[in-house]
């Protein structure tokens, strides 16, 4: 992954909204949400949720789809793994004392997934 590309995945995520509207449609899976169900998730207008998917897809980090009337979201597990790879790509310094800790903590990550809190 690019540093300007990192930057802008990054930069979309440091917004508390986005953020949250992010880690709901990881926790979704593949096959993800529409807008109007991330709205009532997170109890925010479901223009503002749109507003912030926008800035989300344009950062490569969420995918959307049409289904019938809905417009479906979903995470960019392509794009979340090239992030998180970047960010960690040299933490090892040829030790793998240094990073097993964290593989491990990925590793239970995907075992369970973390609790949503509503946004107010």
């Amino acid at each position: 992954m690019e540093v300007n590309t990192a930057l802008e995945a990054l930069n979309a995520l440091a917004q508390e909204t986005r953020l949250w509207v992010f880690r709901l449609l990881v926790q979704a899976g593949p096959q993800g949400l529409p807008a109007g169900e991330i709205a009532e998730s997170l109890s925010s207008r479901q223009n503002t949720v749109s507003s912030h998917l926008k800035q989300l897809q344009s950062a490569g980090l969420i995918d959307s789809v049409r289904r019938g009337r809905q417009v479906v979201y979903s995470a960019n597990y392509d794009t979340v793994r090239k992030l998180v790879l970047f960010l960690v790509e040299d933490c090892c310094a040829g030790s793998s004392q240094i990073c097993n800790p964290l593989v491990d903590s990925l590793t239970k990550c995907c075992e369970s997934a973390p609790s949503m809190r509503t946004i107010t």
